[in-house]
């Protein structure tokens, strides 16, 4: 029993946890959830359904020449429209998406709108994406499936097709890709795979493809919904304040008996660049105390639960400890298959607590600024 000590039991409670995770959480680590099968058949009638893309934009010239042309270029066989919600940008986006619509002759037609400033309880994007919903299901013939896309979105030319293959074959109310980000500069590099590692973690996929599982989330930046599912669930207004607002929607459509698909994408992609560790600082810090529901206790136990199982096993190997050692490379393991997914240097693996303790930086910063009551801040707008 003397053995027993706290410099014993710590590492040992790392590594248990990290077994934990490796083999009960879902299998979060591995890459291997694309979409569904069914996703090359065309439609068993040979009739396709309708689509209405929604894109709410703010500020977004600078990548709409990339991302907009993607989808003015997909080779979808139905009916196929395009609503590009210009949401009270400065910059010129909506002059510059009907620009570009102009370029792509023969594509599909794009319209813009613009909503005006959010009412008193809307998140600006979720205002942007009433706007288009209403405006799609206001035009006399009520599309059957709905794409909300960000306009910082990339999407291969048969993308839409095989979302709606994949939604008919398995009758599902939403599929969720979760776009591969961009990963140029060594502090994307260092950040971003990070970032959909965790993200798998707080929501193992195969989790939450599970019908009964309670599990629930689906990715932003390409989420296709049947109508009929936006309808049932109250979208977007039954969501109208929520800072994580894909997360929120996924709960939402599974909790009014739909069925949910979410995984990782091979041609959706985001072209946002991130020039430096202070944009993608303000990218998790804006919404890391909101997923934990801005609870101060829900944060005590995330900083230790992140310090045991992110930090101890790097601290006591290097103070000597084979327990540690053990826990850092089970963690460096599970991280492997997420930097071949991005297609990174695996000798990035080992840092990972490194980039956990930067993130942990990130979330108690987000705690501060909402105690200080600044909320949120996007694009010029903060939300409490």
């Amino acid at each position: 029993m003397s053995a027993l000590t706290w410099p014993t039991l710590v590492p040992l409670a790392s590594l248990a946890a990290w077994l934990w995770l490796l083999l009960a959480r879902g299998f979060f680590w591995r890459t291997d959830v694309r979409l569904p099968p069914g996703a090359e058949r065309a439609p068993a009638d040979g009739v396709w359904p309708s689509v209405t893309v929604v894109v709410p934009a703010r500020d977004e010239a600078e990548v709409l020449p990339v991302s907009l042309p993607s989808l003015l270029a997909q080779d979808y066989p139905g009916r196929l429209e395009i609503l590009l919600v210009d949401d009270g940008s400065t910059d010129g986006t909506g002059a510059l998406g009907r620009e570009l619509a102009e370029r792509a002759p023969g594509g599909p037609e794009l319209s813009v709108l613009s909503p005006g400033e959010p009412e008193p309880g809307w998140t600006g994007k979720l205002w942007a994406v009433r706007h288009g919903v209403e405006r799609a299901r206001s035009e006399g013939t009520e599309p059957d499936f709905l794409l909300l896309t960000d306009a910082d979105i990339a999407h291969a030319p048969g993308t839409l097709r095989r979302l709606v293959c994949a939604a008919l074959a398995a009758d599902l109310d939403l599929v969720s890709q979760m776009a591969r980000l961009r990963v140029t500069t060594g502090w994307e590099r260092m950040i971003v795979p990070a970032f959909v590692y965790f993200f798998a973690k707080l929501f193992p996929f195969r989790w939450v493809n599970r019908p009964s599982g309670r599990t629930a989330a689906a990715a932003g930046g390409c989420a296709l919904l049947r109508t009929g599912a936006v309808v049932r669930a109250g979208l977007p207004d039954s969501i109208r304040d929520a800072v994580i607002d894909d997360v929120t929607l996924g709960r939402a459509v599974k909790r009014s008996g739909g069925r949910i698909w979410l995984g990782l994408a091979d041609g959706i992609s985001s072209v946002r660049p991130y020039a430096g560790l202070r944009p993608l600082w303000r990218m998790v810090a804006r919404s890391a105390y909101a997923q934990l529901g801005n609870n101060p206790l829900m944060l005590v136990g995330t900083v230790l639960g992140l310090g045991l199982v992110y930090l101890v096993p790097p601290v006591w190997s290097v103070a000597g400890s084979p327990v540690g050692g053990a826990a850092w490379l089970v963690m460096t393991l599970s991280f492997v298959p997420m930097l071949r997914y991005y297609r990174q240097p695996l000798w990035l693996a080992p840092l990972l607590p490194v980039t956990a303790a930067l993130y942990l930086a990130m979330t108690v910063e987000s705690a501060v600024r909402h105690h200080r009551g600044e909320g949120a801040a996007w694009k010029g707008r903060t939300y409490s």
